[in-house]
């Protein structure tokens, strides 16, 4: 009998303890939805001159600003930590909002990305300053777009153009700051995690699993 509990702790206990920290916080349940149908992004048109669209896609939203150039490290942060592990996804895209004029200084970022990283999921959108400042406004935040119109935060919308996040002790978490990769590493791949689950299970649950997610 002693031995068995000897042999219990020292294999299982530790599997055991590893599994449950290893699955995250909100790994068993679902996030929050913070606000619900975020508008779409209507005219913008991206680098390529494309139309883009929240619809149908798992988005991480982020607002460059002016300073784009001048806080490029926040962008390389995301994506090495968030971008790199799940870009081939085909339900997933990263949209950067960027004022009219800063063009050159995405394509910049765009083309150091490309060094060493498929940039087929990242689109860069530009609007005038107005436009993304009523844009900013109706996604209900409680942070503030700074004066250059950018933040350091990105933000998790799903499929449905839902903004999600994580509850929290007073209130809720509703961005994840780029310019601290731990803040990625941790709370924000813990939570991208959480959606990704969601979407298998519908599709598991309709018999309709794909690769995609």
């Amino acid at each position: 009998m002693k031995k068995n509990s000897v042999l219990f702790i020292l294999f299982v206990l530790p599997i055991v303890a590893y599994l449950f920290f290893a699955s995250g916080i909100n790994s068993f349940t679902k996030l929050p939805i913070i606000t619900s149908k975020v508008a779409d992004f209507g005219y913008w048109k991206s680098l390529k001159n494309e139309k883009v669209s929240l619809n149908n896609k798992i988005t991480i939203l982020g607002f460059s600003g002016y300073t784009i150039l001048k806080n490029r490290g926040n962008l390389f942060n995301l994506n090495q930590k968030i971008y790199q592990r799940y870009h081939t996804f085909k339900d997933l895209q990263f949209v950067v909002i960027c004022p009219l004029g800063t063009e050159d200084e995405a394509k910049s970022i765009l083309d150091a990305l490309k060094a060493f990283t498929d940039v087929s999921q990242w689109h860069f959108l530009f609007a005038p300053p107005e436009e993304i400042k009523t844009y900013y406004k109706q996604l209900n935040l409680v942070d503030q777009l700074g004066e250059d119109l950018g933040t350091p935060n990105v933000y998790i919308l799903d499929k449905e153009r839902n903004l999600r996040g994580r509850k929290e002790k007073k209130g809720y978490k509703e961005g994840y700051n780029t310019f601290h990769p731990s803040d990625l590493s941790n709370e924000m791949l813990d939570d991208f995690k959480v959606i990704l689950y969601e979407y298998r299970a519908a599709l598991k649950k309709n018999h309709n699993a794909t690769k995609e997610l």
